[in-house]
């Protein structure tokens, strides 16, 4: 059998281009040995992280997770039909042996998913994943919000911004988004419960602060950095805390001059402000908790999410490139068939 699989063939200078990739390269795959077994890839991830690879040599296989099927095992633990989250990256089918893919301290690579029942396997890639888990831990380590306080998501449209809003808000929080378009804004007050949301890019968002938290701030979950961050961070309160888990508003940036914003040290030091940049991995040995929390909740219809699903193996950087010209609302995928 032949597996399909993208090849990154130089670093990204600004936006992701498709000359960045080889497509389709076929790679022959070994016969099954003991404990091994084969998987088919149904979804693919996209995400905003697998743009921004200092420390991999080029040409390297993309990285990144995949929802697939065990279709052929010689593992009594993964037999066929299971269904598994790997990081196997964007290719058709993997053979792999689970013993030598366990849990670390930087990457649960691989792990069989719990029984959805009803509910989409590609919850595995979203809200019952890696997304759902960087706003849970993320919010409840980080931020720790209280009842009654003031909690502002940035890229709150985005598969972690509109998760965390809605965790805030079973907290008690009164809870802020900010997004790129009025129609995202919309679906965050109007569906997920967020009290306000605003479109970054046609308002004053320090205005904006001053007439919708006029209490200051408490929480800040920051997705995308920037002046947006800067101005966030000044509304808040004495002894405010800040996740910040992405830095969207600058991976494609090549202009230094645009690269810089309000400078936060004084905020800092004046607000004794808490800030913890933090990848998900570092909870890798907690990764099943929040799998399993996160469905709770959204078999309680506590949590709602959306999916922009791309069909087919060959549009997978149409996804990519889309992802930061804001296309997705929600958790981004590549449904291979």
């Amino acid at each position: 059998m032949k597996a399909k699989k993208y090849v990154v063939l130089n670093p990204f200078v600004g936006e992701p281009k498709k000359s960045d990739f080889t497509i389709g390269i076929e790679e022959s795959l070994p016969a099954l040995q003991e404990n091994e077994f084969l998987a088919e890839a149904v979804y693919l991830s996209v995400d905003p992280y697998q743009r921004w690879q200092r420390d991999l040599s080029y040409p390297y296989d993309m990285i990144g997770g995949q929802i697939a099927r065990v279709i052929e095992s010689r593992n009594d633990a993964y037999p066929v039909g299971t269904w598994v989250m790997g990081h196997f990256g964007w290719r058709t089918y993997t053979v792999t042996k689970p013993d030598d893919e366990r849990f670390s301290a930087k990457l649960p690579y691989l792990y069989r998913l719990p029984d959805f029942g009803d509910l989409p396997v590609s919850l595995g890639l979203g809200v019952c994943g890696r997304v759902g888990n960087t706003a849970y831990f993320g919010l409840t380590e980080f931020c720790k919000p209280e009842p009654g306080e003031t909690v502002v998501v940035s890229g709150a449209a985005g598969a972690v911004g509109s998760h965390v809003g809605q965790i805030a808000k079973l907290f008690g929080c009164r809870v802020i988004g900010f997004a790129g378009t009025d129609e995202k804004c919309e679906w965050l007050t109007k569906e997920l419960g967020f009290d306000f949301a605003a479109n970054y890019k046609t308002v004053d968002l320090g205005k904006y602060l001053d007439q919708n938290a006029p209490k200051g701030v408490d929480c800040y979950f920051d997705n995308v950095g920037g002046e947006v961050s800067s101005i966030v961070m000044s509304k808040m309160n004495e002894f405010g805390r800040v996740a910040v888990c992405g830095s969207i508003s600058t991976y494609n940036e090549t202009n230094p001059d645009k690269m810089k914003a309000t400078v936060l040290q004084p905020l800092i030091v004046g607000k004794q402000l808490s800030i913890h940049g933090f990848l998900v991995n570092r909870f890798a040995d907690r990764t099943i908790e929040g799998v399993l929390q996160n469905l709770k909740w959204i078999r309680e219809g506590k949590i709602k999410y959306r999916e922009t699903i791309v069909h087919g193996f060959e549009n997978a950087i149409d996804a990519f490139i889309g992802l930061f010209r804001g296309n997705n609302t929600g958790k981004s995928l590549v449904k291979i068939n």
